[in-house]
């Protein structure tokens, strides 16, 4: 369905595991964007983060591990990922370990390199006292000359940085105006291989074993000439059932994050499962937050189905769903393509709702209309009076209504509003807020 496209130089960190890759990654974009584990194929997919040096600006890609002659299905992955990260790359920075010495799958992974016909700068870490003699071994690799770093001490990472944007010319930073498009869910309900629907090419690891993708992965894509980032993320396990410091712990973390940068969440859940706790937590962090999205029920393709089924299972979603009544929901199959088309169209509309703005003249006749309709209950003796309304913010839409008394709001009266305001207003797929203000001071509550 659309393309990749990459602004900026792009420069891949390749290397057999636990030479610093991911450590390296980190310390340059200045975030833990690669999870730094002491065991080998945890980076397992291609991670993407922005840098900078010197006024160059460009984006760092760290591959998982290199094991060229591994017979290990998840290596043979590992693999081509990284192979297709070094396809497209301008810049290949090659890490080996000073601490174990060159090593025999540094001599078939140079040999690899050599075959791309790309500049490769050949980096020793983990050089901590900087023995320099340490590197001589290193030029049997038949790659130039070896740049000797320790990420840890943060030594000779400038040194190295300025050969790596000698490679490329100046290029001026260029405002994101992408829409993030976070896919979030349980593992194992086919983000993955939503992600490679859409993309139409193979970019992540797709498996059968629950939660091969790790970490949150940012793809950019143009698709009828818009511009769109994927953000890929990790499945989601409830938090009893995660040890502090574990990989999945991280990844919760990731799929939090990823879901708060986002400008539209894709919400999958597994239609040929019973609707668990996990999806209805997942879904309130999308609403807590504020984002628009969809809820997809993906394989659709393998629910046994009548004319009623679809209706039955809307029904279920909007009644655990109820706090998000709003939810655009699409029954899908990422593996067979089922609907996937629509799904591109769907997150244009609800984030053009989520970005809705409303005159502050047409809200105040829906109000006047809303408080006619049914007046504010009254409360030990007094009555709510609504003032005006007007809109303060968008993504999400929300309204100020300044009244007598915030605390004399209800939240059944406000909930009442917003469903009147929803049925005049498209605000579809999306969340939004009311705040309700004293006429002469702060308010007190918020839908």
């Amino acid at each position: 369905m659309g393309r990749m496209s990459t602004r900026k130089p792009l420069v891949a960190v390749c290397g057999r595991p636990n030479v610093g890759k991911s450590t390296f990654f980190n310390k340059v974009c200045g975030k833990r964007i690669s999870i730094v584990k002491d065991t080998p194929g945890v980076t397992r997919d291609r991670i993407y983060a922005d840098a900078e040096w010197c006024g160059y600006h460009f984006t760092l890609v760290d591959t998982g591990g290199l094991e060229l002659n591994s017979e290990d299905a998840m290596y043979r992955h590992i693999l081509s990922q990284a192979r297709a990260a070094m396809e497209s790359a301008d810049v290949i920075l090659f890490f080996t370990d000073a601490k174990s010495g060159l090593v025999a799958s540094d001599h078939d992974a140079a040999e690899l390199l050599r075959q791309t016909n790309k500049p490769v700068i050949l980096v020793v870490n983990k050089l901590d006292n900087f023995e320099l003699e340490k590197t001589y071994d290193f030029y049997a690799l038949g790659l130039g000359e070896p740049h000797p770093i320790s990420c840890e001490q943060l030594k000779g990472i400038g040194d190295l940085l300025d050969v790596v944007v000698g490679h490329f010319d100046r290029v001026e930073p260029a405002e994101d105006k992408s829409v993030k498009i976070a896919v979030v869910g349980r593992p194992n309900v086919g983000k993955s291989s939503l992600v490679n629907r859409i993309l139409g090419t193979e970019r992540v690891i797709v498996s059968d074993m629950a939660g091969t993708t790790r970490d949150a992965i940012d793809t950019p894509f143009t698709y009828n000439q818009k511009n769109y980032t994927l953000i890929d993320t990790a499945g989601m396990r409830r938090k009893r059932s995660i040890e502090d410091e574990t990989v999945e712990d991280y990844s919760v973390m990731r799929t939090l994050s990823a879901i708060s940068r986002a400008d539209v969440v894709l919400t999958l859940f597994d239609a040929g499962a019973d609707i668990a706790e996990q999806d209805i937590r997942i879904a309130g962090h999308v609403h807590e937050e504020g984002k628009p999205g969809l809820i997809l029920m993906n394989k659709w393709d393998l629910v046994e189905k009548d004319s009623y089924t679809i209706r039955g299972y809307e029904d279920k979603l909007k009644e655990r769903l109820n706090f998000m009544d709003y939810f655009v929901p699409l029954f899908i199959s990422a593996k067979t393509g089922l609907r996937t088309e629509k799904v591109l169209r769907l997150v244009d509309t609800v984030y053009e709702n989520a970005g809705r703005r409303v005159t502050t003249g047409i809200l105040n006749d829906m109000l006047a209309e809303a408080v006619r309709t049914t007046e504010p209950p009254t409360h030990k003796g007094r009555r709510l009076k609504l003032f005006y309304i007007t809109q303060a913010a968008s993504r999400p839409p929300t309204f100020v209504v300044f009244v007598n008394d915030a605390e004399l709001v209800h939240f059944s009266y406000a909930r009442y509003l917003e469903n009147y305001f929803r049925k005049t207003f498209d605000f579809a797929g999306t969340p939004i807020r009311f705040i309700f203000k004293n006429r002469k001071e702060e308010g007190k509550q918020r839908l």
